[in-house]
């Protein structure tokens, strides 16, 4: 992932010089520069979601390899939402007019969220996880008009509608 990234020419942390590790509005063009921001949360998600799937497989891959495959798609998928296709898709298609890519460090915490998304799942019963998953998308949409689901949606089917109500219309 890291020379994915390197290859990219992401930088390893905010250009700005402020070191500060949470980044609390997603407008900014601190988003995604830092170690923290409140798409953190969905990369959280994320773990959940590949302990549900890979839970599925438990019959035939060992608890220790479903949780490198998921890291592993983890680091494939911050390999490809840093690609030029990727960046261009969020700013023509999402309320991310002005998104530019994470950096380094941020990818590398968001990798680390959806590892504690997984360990989390892993403790906890389907159920806590679909309510844990659901918490977090109302959260993120009442806090930042965004989410994991929505992301995919405006990634894949952009609507209009949804991006206008993202943007406070």
């Amino acid at each position: 992932m890291l020379i994915g990234l390197k290859l990219e020419q992401r930088a390893l942390f905010c250009g700005c010089g402020d070191w500060s590790p949470w980044i609390s509005d997603v407008d900014s063009r601190h988003c995604s520069q830092h170690m923290f921001d409140a798409y953190t949360f969905s990369h959280v998600q994320h773990g959940v979601l590949f302990f549900a799937g890979l839970w599925l497989l438990r019959d035939r891959i060992s608890r220790e390899w479903r949780l490198w495959v998921a890291l592993f798609l983890e680091a494939a998928w911050e390999v490809f939402e840093n690609s030029a296709f990727v960046i261009h898709r969020y700013r023509t298609a999402t309320i991310a007019l002005g998104y530019e890519g994470d950096s380094i460090t941020n990818s590398l915490c968001d990798t680390l969220a959806c590892v504690a998304g997984y360990w989390l799942a892993s403790r906890i019963t389907w159920k806590w996880s679909v309510a844990f998953f659901i918490a977090v998308e109302l959260v993120l949409l009442a806090a930042i008009r965004d989410s994991l689901v929505l992301n995919v949606v405006m990634l894949v089917y952009p609507l209009e509608a949804i991006k206008q109500w993202q943007l406070g219309g």
